[in-house]
């Protein structure tokens, strides 16, 4: 008994430590909010909720878009807008009661019958309001998504000039512009976009403020008499790495001070993106295309307080608690299935099943909370959440009794091969489960992995009492059985390729890449214990 209260307090212990460290604020730099407020300007699109520009018959209402600019008046004196749509037009009017000023901008596509709206309505409010309007930005990035001929555009940009009185501009990506010098000459400015998260080779948080000015100086370059707007400048506070560029609110919070920073020492404007998350992003960009936003989508609460510092998991003191008591928990079970009398390598098991289930049971809700998306995504997180909260309880029990966990064919083999003890039948099917989920999130990250994030808290907690069993207890017998051995091999293959695809600098692919070889080292290592 004495062994496992030992055992309990270093687990306790280190699941504290941990999660000072993981939720440790990190200091900011210093920006005040002088009469000329923070931000130049700010992307805003109203979208709340289940609000969507996918659903044609979305229509925002007035007085969300009068809430809204409340809010992004205490920041800002300008927002950027996107269209004309979805009751957008109204966006120009209630700016002018707050006194904002708008970039208003008009949807270009390659459907010129929705484009002739778009023009005729944004032309209009320039004209209607032109002390709001402070510029017009005639399509955002159509030549990247390849709808529109860089011709055809500039023939479109010189029809709008001639019809309002405002500058005229057109926004895109940093590389289209270079590519498509022509444009510059029908322009009265250049606008353009730099995410160093979406960069065909993404930059880390720490070298996206010298990214920024080493673009923004290259097409300053090349461009020399034009005056030159960065559009859109941001960066994601949730969602999946892209080799070494991490979303997080720290990193958020970092590049867009740094940015900003920036700018007001070489004196130069720039539009942050974005105002507030924009969650229908989500069905098109994965979780990360839902979580730009200064505010978040439902409350508008800021997500850091200029200057202050910023913790990537402000509910760490939370996470302590829970991880304490789910590490009580598996002890419990422990004591339960008699580890008293237990040797120390079976404590040490429990030890790491215990350390890795508390240590992560807060991590998987918090990430499910943030990345299940539709009843698919929820089902998929639900069960993943099951298997991190099963399998360290379930494979405490049987590790310390020294069951040996059956093989797939005792599970859903012949009814009188399969095995009878409920919970030896109930470490395979959690081990099952495991394996079917491990096969859906390596699968898709080889062959669909833009957007795809990665499950790593969840999966670990599920996986590792797997491994902690199998150095344990013998499996008990000689013959490799087909079905775990095939399973090891597409597992295998799969990690190398997601290791090499994502890249050395991806810690959370490096991570679920060796929760995966963990797995794999497991069914690699069953035997068929019947004779």
């Amino acid at each position: 008994m004495r062994n496992v209260l030992a055992c309990f307090t270093v687990t306790a212990a280190a699941i504290a430590v941990i999660w000072v460290w993981l939720g440790k604020p990190v200091d900011m730099p210093f920006l005040s909010a002088g009469p000329d407020k923070i931000l130049y300007c700010v992307s805003y699109a109203p979208f709340r909720g289940s609000q969507t520009p996918l659903d044609p018959s979305t229509m925002i209402t007035a007085a969300q878009i009068d809430d809204d600019l409340r809010h992004l008046a205490q920041i800002t004196d300008c927002v950027r807008t996107y269209s004309v749509d979805f009751g957008l037009d109204q966006i120009a009017g209630v700016a002018a009661k707050h006194g904002l000023k708008v970039i208003q901008g008009l949807w270009l596509s390659s459907n010129p019958e929705k484009n002739r709206y778009q023009i005729d309505t944004a032309v209009a409010l320039a004209n209607k309001f032109p002390q709001a309007v402070r510029s017009l930005v005639v399509g955002n990035e159509v030549l990247l998504r390849g709808e529109m001929s860089a011709t055809d555009l500039a023939n479109t940009i010189r029809a709008v000039k001639a019809r309002v009185g405002v500058p005229v501009t057109y926004a895109d990506v940093w590389e289209f512009w270079v590519r498509n010098r022509d444009l510059a000459s029908v322009v009265d400015f250049i606008t353009i976009h730099i995410l160093p998260y979406w960069e065909d080779f993404p930059i880390p948080a720490d070298d996206a403020v010298a990214h920024v000015e080493a673009i923004r100086k290259r097409v300053t370059a090349a461009f020399q008499g034009k005056d030159i707007l960065i559009g859109e400048v941001g960066w994601p506070s949730a969602g999946r790495m892209r080799e070494g560029a991490l979303p997080s609110p720290v990193n958020q919070a970092k590049v867009i001070q740094g940015v900003l920073a920036l700018s007001k020492r070489e004196h130069f404007n720039l539009n942050v993106i974005e105002a507030f998350d924009q969650p229908w992003k989500r069905a098109l960009e994965g979780t990360v295309g839902g979580h730009w936003g200064l505010f978040d989508s439902l409350g508008r609460a800021p997500k850091f307080a200029w200057g202050q510092p910023v913790s990537n998991h402000p509910a760490w003191l939370w996470h302590i608690v829970g991880g304490i008591l789910f590490a009580g928990a598996v002890f419990g079970a422990a004591l339960f299935a008699g580890a008293s009398k237990a040797a120390m390598a079976p404590l040490v098991a429990v030890s790491v099943n215990a350390l890795v289930g508390g240590g992560l049971v807060g991590w998987t809700i918090e990430n499910a909370m943030l990345e299940s998306l539709g009843p698919g995504g929820w089902i998929r997180s639900s069960a993943l959440m099951l298997l991190a909260v099963c399998a360290p309880l379930v494979l405490t029990v049987v590790t310390i009794r020294g069951i040996r966990v059956p093989v797939f064919a005792e599970i859903f083999g012949p009814r009188e091969l399969r095995v009878r003890d409920r919970m030896t039948a109930g470490a395979g099917l959690i081990l099952t489960l495991t394996v079917l989920l491990a096969f859906v999130v390596a699968l898709a990250l080889v062959f669909d992995p833009r957007y795809r994030d990665f499950p790593f808290a969840p999966l670990t907690a599920a996986v590792i009492p797997f491994v902690t069993h199998r150095l344990v207890v013998d499996p008990h017998g000689s013959a490799r059985p087909h079905a775990e051995l095939t399973a090891a091999i597409v597992l295998a293959l799969s990690a190398v390729y997601i290791l090499f695809n994502e890249g050395f600098a991806n810690w959370q692919s490096l991570w679920l890449c060796a929760v995966l070889a963990g797995l794999v080292f497991n069914l690699w290592q069953a035997r068929d214990g019947r004779d």
